[in-house]
């Protein structure tokens, strides 16, 4: 059944909704096209999104206003997932029926009720009159790309503690809230859902939770984790970001010229 045929559509202003949006306008039509760019948004419950709901008739898909929802690819009975929330850019559908030699199985769920913005034909010829916001929608594909690319490198760690522990962190770098204990992480995720993310077996990832709340380094907090250390050193490796508080080593001074001069001495 087609998405259409079965939610209820509301209006909205994409760029209230998503102010972020329209940082690439010019302040002179900013207030104009914050008015003029009202889209179509659907309201998904908790549960799995089927396929027969994802298509739309062209257009550029749906980003994400409120919400989290996973999208899991399984080949040969091994699962990864990519955790998707505010901002983000979706084309569910895209490539899903391509030829593969590998055959993936891919499913979508919604982790919390979730608000997606409908970017169809109408919609898009609507934006269209604002070609910044075509370069500010492709940086939220290309956002992804990068947090996928930050993700294949977390899941190479051999340890299934650092692996959890840097991607609490990576995920706190959206949904994280600084406070005086730490940073709490207001995600309520399920071993299961934490062990696709990081290539593991649920086992594994509650043994890995477990060693993590002995070191201190995470609690549980309502409905989520608190975070009570810094980052481990191979997340800011992956990040290439300055340890705060860190020393910079001392710069090698040029020679002065007596220093240059055969047999000169200090006095």
């Amino acid at each position: 059944m087609h998405l259409r045929e079965r939610s209820a559509f509301t209006r909205v202003h994409l760029l209230r909704e998503d102010p972020d949006l329209g940082a690439a306008i010019s302040p002179g039509e900013l207030n104009w096209a914050t008015e003029h760019c009202v889209v179509p948004a659907v309201t998904l419950p908790r549960g799995t999104w089927s396929s027969q709901e994802q298509m739309l008739s062209g257009g550029i898909g749906y980003i994400v206003l409120d919400g989290l929802l996973l999208r899991r690819v399984g080949i040969d009975g091994r699962f990864g997932g990519e955790l998707l929330g505010e901002g983000d850019l979706l084309r569910p559908w895209q490539g899903e029926n391509d030829a593969s030699n590998l055959s993936p199985t891919t499913g979508w769920k919604v982790i919390t009720r979730s608000r997606l913005a409908v970017l169809d034909e109408r919609s898009t010829a609507r934006l269209a009159r604002y070609p910044a916001l075509f370069g500010a929608i492709t940086g939220r594909a290309l956002d992804r790309a990068r947090r996928l690319a930050l993700m294949m490198a977390i899941v190479h760690h051999p340890r299934i503690e650092i692996r959890l522990h840097m991607l609490f962190w990576l995920l706190a770098d959206r949904w994280g809230r600084v406070g005086r204990d730490g940073v709490t992480l207001p995600l309520s995720l399920s071993h299961s859902l934490l062990a696709d993310l990081i290539a593991a077996q649920r086992p594994s990832v509650t043994g890995a939770l477990g060693k993590l709340y002995e070191r201190g380094l995470v609690t549980p907090a309502d409905r989520g984790w608190l975070l009570t250390s810094g980052p481990p050193g191979e997340f800011l490796e992956i990040q290439e970001v300055e340890v705060p508080g860190a020393e910079a080593p001392e710069s090698v001074q040029p020679p002065t010229s007596e220093e240059l001069t055969p047999g000169a001495s200090a006095n």
